[in-house]
């Protein structure tokens, strides 16, 4: 090859070399934004003195790595945290295992409870765990109660004429079954499950929120409140939002207002399909499809989260 042909040789490995490392730096730039863009711009790192904040949103289920990830906040540099609740509540099990958790992690640090729009049912169970309940005044909070509920399909049975036998080895195994009536004796069965837990959420309620008497009994007779309403009511402690809880900290618990919050997730964007429906809503909005969003996908996964349920329910349904 003449030296004319490898100087060009070299000029274009080094366009070559060029274009790679450029190309590597975009990619590496794009990863970075869309995990700043991800993570609410929270790269503070766990070690250093921050406020936690922790959401909790749509069907409120098990959910074993929140637990976890309570522990790693109370072992990272956290001076409190916040608990960020949206949700009309979900199964009594994991209301109570959420409630727990928190009352743990309240023994080590300050936890202020944020309702951004709605802590019903098992969601107020949760926020009970908190050291402080802070909602703006329209939020929704209550609907102190325990249902039960299963479909009965005996009238249409009868009326396709399809029969469903049961052998069973006595007449309580297994009920109540949609297939069959249910006898008083299946109904007086879990009837005596639903006041159980009901008792138990009305005995929490009088506990950590010093009502009792017949204010106890408005306060728990299922219905919903608005925070203004339950402000009174001593259902929440303060009308406001995040800033008044970072008001309350600075002021009660020596938590300076300066400190960065830092956004705290499990490995599973903790709430029931909730890292598929914010994935799916932020997709939408890049096409301009927020209102269509906004419409479809939070329904259609509330519904899917529903639809797993089984056993006592702490849920509020607004559209009964």
């Amino acid at each position: 090859m003449d030296v004319d042909s490898l100087i060009e040789r070299r000029r274009l490995r080094r366009k070559l070399t060029f274009w790679r490392v450029a190309v590597l730096l975009v990619l590496a730039a794009g990863a970075a934004l869309a995990a700043f863009w991800w993570s609410d711009g929270g790269f503070t790192p766990r070690s250093a003195p921050h406020v936690a904040r922790v959401s909790i949103g749509g069907i409120i289920r098990n959910d074993r790595e929140r637990l976890e990830m309570f522990d790693d906040i109370a072992r990272s540099g956290a001076r409190a945290v916040i608990i960020a609740i949206d949700s009309p509540g979900g199964t009594v099990v994991g209301s109570q295992q959420l409630y727990d958790g928190l009352r743990r992690l309240a023994g080590k640090l300050p936890v202020v409870a944020v309702v951004d729009g709605m802590a019903a049912s098992g969601a107020y169970i949760a926020a009970m765990g908190a050291d402080h309940i802070v909602a703006p005044r329209n939020a929704m909070v209550g609907s102190i109660g325990v249902i039960f509920q299963y479909p009965n399909f005996t009238d249409l049975m009868k009326t396709v004429g399809v029969a469903y036998e049961t052998i069973k080895s006595s007449p309580l195994k297994a009920v109540p079954n949609g297939f069959e009536p249910t006898s008083p004796e299946a109904r007086a069965a879990v009837m005596s499950l639903v006041t159980d837990s009901y008792d138990w959420f009305r005995g929490l309620v009088s506990e950590r929120r010093a009502i009792s008497g017949d204010k106890l009994n408005l306060v728990a007779d299922g219905r919903v409140f608005t925070a203004h309403q339950g402000l009174p009511l001593n259902l929440v402690d303060e009308l406001g939002d995040e800033r008044t809880a970072r008001a309350y900290l600075a002021r009660e618990r020596n938590v300076a207002e300066t400190l960065p919050v830092r956004v705290w997730r499990t490995g599973r964007s903790s709430e029931e399909f909730g890292w598929l429906k914010a994935a799916s809503a932020r997709l939408m909005g890049l096409f301009g499809l927020d209102d269509v969003a906004t419409l479809l996908i939070g329904p259609a996964f509330d519904a899917a989260a529903q639809s797993r349920l089984d056993g006592l329910l702490a849920l509020w349904h607004p559209r009964d």
